[in-house]
């Protein structure tokens, strides 16, 4: 459901039939995937056991920077949809409808990098990337649905945000840092942040925040924001330990209105960083 060019609620949960109306459109280019929906149950001991005893050296093979290949860009569409959204795997036309959600996310990441949304200054996708033969132990729909390959080199995405420099991000909280003339050229917001859940609280996260601030910190942002869920504790905590504050609380009447977990925004101010 839609509140004029922003999404209000969606569930993608249980579905029969798989429409394609209007609100797609709508919800391909806002550049922040609201959802109220719970993570796909997965069995991740396996993974993260592999990972404690170190058979997975993830950071020595990390790869997080900006993404500008199409085929990268698609595989940061595809993990977004996957983490963003709970499907039934027993509903009629699920991976069709999965598609058809990537695409969407897919070109409205290219418009959005172009510079064609209205009121954003520069918009970037900073990936974190694995290669797809240290991820054997992982599941193949994962794999498959994540890859791309980079001068030969088959590789997966684990992990992706984006970077907007620009006032506000629609239906979100305001940061009020800077003030004055030139604030929508010194101000950023992360959005779309996340890490694939057979990954998660292996820092990954802290790396793509990390590279988030150099970028920022390139493009003259002296104040970053981000927006996160008051009871996602996994998220906030990650924020803090990357040096982010609180700065506001969004409205109980707003996240009742949005039907949504009501939101906190963070600041980090970037001029003060010099340890990047």
């Amino acid at each position: 459901m839609f509140l004029g060019d922003s999404l209000v609620s969606w569930s993608s949960k249980k579905q029969k039939v798989v429409a394609r109306s209007s609100w797609a459109d709508s919800l391909a280019r806002n550049p922040v995937f609201h959802s109220r929906t719970k993570h796909i149950e997965l069995d991740l001991h396996f993974v993260r056991d592999k990972i404690a005893s170190k058979e997975l050296d993830l950071l020595s093979s990390l790869f997080v920077s900006e993404t500008a290949s199409d085929d990268e860009l698609w595989a940061a569409a595809c993990l977004r949809v996957r983490s963003f959204y709970d499907f039934d795997p027993n509903a009629f036309g699920v991976q069709d409808h999965k598609k058809y959600l990537a695409e969407r996310e897919f070109e409205a990441l290219k418009e959005r990098i172009a510079g064609k949304r209205i009121g954003f200054g520069r918009v970037s996708c900073i990936n974190a990337t694995l290669p797809l033969s240290q991820l054997s132990s992982l599941s193949d729909d994962f794999c498959a649905a994540c890859k791309f390959t980079d001068d030969g080199e088959d590789r997966v995405v684990v992990g992706t945000l984006d970077i907007n420099q620009c006032l506000r991000l629609p239906d979100e909280i305001t940061g009020k840092k800077p003030e004055g003339i030139g604030a929508d050229f010194a101000r950023a917001y992360l959005s779309n942040v996340c890490v694939a859940k057979e990954l998660q609280k292996n820092g990954l996260g802290y790396e793509l925040v990390a590279k988030s601030k150099v970028v920022a910190q390139g493009w003259g942002i002296t104040d970053l924001y981000v927006h996160v869920a008051v009871d996602n504790e996994p998220a906030k905590k990650l924020y803090m330990k990357s040096d982010f504050v609180h700065e506001n609380d969004e409205p109980a009447w707003q996240a009742r209105f949005l039907d949504r977990p009501r939101r906190l925004l963070l600041w980090v101010g970037l001029s003060s960083i010099d340890d990047l």
